[in-house]
């Protein structure tokens, strides 16, 4: 028993010695970073920031240890004529850092000094502007709420529905009892006209007295009424969401308008690509740029004159949504140039670099980077309402139907109306049912010439 109590300590102590001495092994970089909004950013005198909480979740995964300081000069790192290099990039240089983690945009000088991991995050070139900037109103703007399709079928209800309520009339003994002697009041002008004003909301008399043209005028009521209430609804949409219509919508956009005003950050790798860059559209912007003196010393200064209005900003994407999540006035189009990436940056030879890339992967992958981002990305705006797309017919197709059921219905009544005085009449007049139903639609569905003749008629009657 006792040898079995020697040979469980003898392994306890082994075992916290190798612990202790795993502890001691693990490497202990030196981390040189930069103060940037949200990337890094002081809390007392500890840091915190997208790049510290990223700096935390590689050391979980690699197992070391790390000291982080801010970079003394406050530069990313440039490279001067004797070939040089400042800031973060020339700490790493030098071997004052293991490690420089910050918004280090990967490039062809930079690669060739230090090594650089897989980039953590994607950014291009974008423009940022203010939201009230907007395309200006179009002659038929009024015509957008509604789609060409429902449009169409809207003038089709239309014609029907006159028609309709044409032959009603015409058809009804109960809405012209006399056509002998009587004028029928419903012609197809006034039913234009009749149909025209109780869409408007505004009536046109006379009303029809039989129950089959009521029918059809109650059906029409309520589909305008609905029509009204869908168009006024998609009209005042579109009218609030003119801030999404942006004048300048790409980099083509900008380049051939002249009405306002843009520029970049002086000395920026921005305005190196826009110099460097072969794109004829990207060369104008340059020279316009070159030649206004439009650049900006600061994001701060670019952000103010945005505000501002009348000022398209041109800078990284990835600050510019920051901009835009904390000023709610400003936006930045959809349009993204010239995709790069941020890494991290090492000394050159450095295992510790393949490591980390396959860490930086990894939170990839396993959705950690985009929890990162959308978690110090947040935005405080309120949400803008969508864009109202047009409406389509089949969103109405509800009330076409009971459109057509109210004109079927309607028309159906008037017939049976018919038929019911021409099987009367057949009994008194001592005739068969199909000669009078005959005579009576001969009579009443004749052309207007009858009726013209019969107006002036009158007409001179009165005169005499």
């Amino acid at each position: 028993m006792r040898v079995l109590l020697g040979v469980i300590v003898c392994t306890m102590v082994l075992l916290l010695s190798l612990r202790s001495c795993a502890a001691a092994m693990r490497p202990d970089l030196t981390i040189t970073t930069i103060k940037q909004d949200p990337y890094t950013m002081s809390k007392g005198s500890q840091m915190e920031g997208y790049c510290m909480d990223l700096l935390s979740e590689l050391a979980k995964k690699l197992d070391f240890k790390y000291n982080v300081h801010l970079v003394k000069d406050g530069s990313y790192g440039r490279q001067d004529e004797s070939g040089a290099w400042n800031g973060m990039i020339g700490e790493v240089v030098r071997k004052e850092a293991d490690l420089a983690i910050a918004p280090l945009t990967l490039t062809a000088a930079r690669e060739k000094a230090v090594g650089m991991t897989k980039p953590f995050m994607q950014t291009g070139i974008s423009i940022l502007l203010r939201k009230d900037i907007s395309e200006e109103a179009g002659i038929f703007d009024f015509l957008t709420p509604f789609s060409v399709e429902t449009w169409v079928g809207i003038l089709a209800a239309y014609l029907g529905t006159a028609i309709s309520i044409c032959v009603v009339a015409r058809l009804s003994p109960c809405e012209w009892s006399q056509p002998q002697t009587e004028e029928n009041s419903f012609t197809f002008s006034h039913s234009l006209w009749y149909t025209a004003g109780a869409l408007t909301l505004q009536g046109a008399g006379p009303h029809p007295k039989a129950l089959s043209g009521r029918i059809i005028c109650c059906t029409w009521w309520l589909f305008g009424l609905v029509l009204l209430a869908c168009y006024f609804s998609n009209l005042s949409t579109s009218q609030g969401s003119d801030s999404n219509q942006l004048m300048v919508k790409g980099f083509e956009d900008l380049a051939n308008q002249q009405g306002i005003e843009y520029g970049t950050l002086s000395g920026s790798s921005t305005l190196a690509f826009f110099k460097n860059s072969n794109n004829p559209t990207y060369r104008r912007i340059y020279e316009h740029m070159e030649r206004a003196k439009s650049f900006v010393s600061s994001m701060d200064e670019g952000v103010r004159r945005a505000k501002e209005g009348n000022f398209a900003f041109i800078g990284e994407s990835v600050s510019l949504d920051l901009v835009v999540a904390r000023h709610c006035e400003l936006v930045r189009v959809h349009e993204v140039i010239g995709m790069r990436g941020y890494s991290i940056a090492g000394t050159l030879g450095s295992p510790m670099l393949k490591n980390l890339s396959v860490a930086i992967l990894e939170l990839s992958e396993a959705g950690e980077l985009a929890y990162l981002r959308s978690k110090w990305w947040a935005s405080s705006c309120m949400a803008d309402p969508a864009k109202a797309s047009p409406l389509q017919p089949h969103s109405l197709k509800g009330m076409f139907l009971v459109l057509a059921l109210g004109l079927g219905l309607g028309v159906l009544l008037a017939v049976l109306e018919l038929t019911a005085k021409s099987r009367s009449n057949a009994g008194e007049q001592r005739k068969s049912y199909c000669t009078v139903l005959s005579e009576e639609l001969s009579q009443r569905l004749r052309t207007t010439t009858t009726n013209k003749k019969r107006s002036q008629e009158t007409a001179d009657k009165d005169k005499a």
